[in-house]
C-alpha cells in the first residue's frame, strides 16, 4: 500500500525550511522522514508526516505550493547490503526508481526506504511477490 508524501516547493532563501518546520510544529505534525533537493533558485522538500491532511492544510494556508504523491515505504534490515538486495530486484524487473530517501524509524531496528517508482503498480507487485515488508505509516 502506498503512503502519501508531501512535496513543498521552496525558494532557496535563508529561513524557508525553518518556516515549514515551525508551521508543521504549530499544527502538531510529526515529521517521520524528510528529504530536500535544491538548485540555485529553489528546492523541493519531501516529507512523510504523521497526518498528511492536516500538514497539507497548514502549509497551503501559509501560502506554500504543495503536492501529494504516492510513494512506497519498504522496511529493510539495517545491515550492509540490505538496500542493495532491494535495488537488485528493481533492476532485474526493469523498474526505474525516480528517487529515494531513508529513515531509521522502522520497527525492530529496521530502516525504512521511501521509493518513488516510475511504474508504481509494477513496483508494488515486485515488493509483494518477493516478500518485502511494505508499510503504510511509521
Amino acid at each position: 500500500m502506498p503512503i502519501k508524501q508531501i512535496s513543498v516547493f521552496l525558494e532557496n532563501n535563508a529561513g524557508r525550511l525553518g518556516e515549514v518546520t515551525r508551521i508543521l510544529a504549530g499544527a502538531g505534525i510529526n515529521i517521520r522522514a524528510i528529504s530536500i533537493a535544491d538548485t540555485a533558485d529553489f528546492g523541493i522538500l519531501r516529507l512523510i508526516v504523521n497526518d498528511h491532511d492536516e500538514a497539507l492544510k497548514a502549509l497551503v494556508n501559509a501560502g506554500f505550493t504543495t503536492r501529494i504523491t504516492d510513494v512506497v515505504a519498504v522496511e529493510v534490515e539495517d545491515t550492509p547490503g540490505s538496500l542493495a538486495k532491494v535495488m537488485e530486484l528493481f533492476q532485474r524487473f526493469n523498474v526505474n526508481i525516480e528517487y529515494l530517501y531513508a529513515s531509521l524509524e522502522g520497527a525492530s531496528g529496521k530502516a525504512v526506504v521511501i521509493f518513488k517508482l516510475e511504474n508504481h503498480e509494477q513496483g508494488l507487485k515486485i515488493i509483494k511477490d518477493n516478500g518485502l515488508a511494505m508499510i503504510d505509516s511509521f
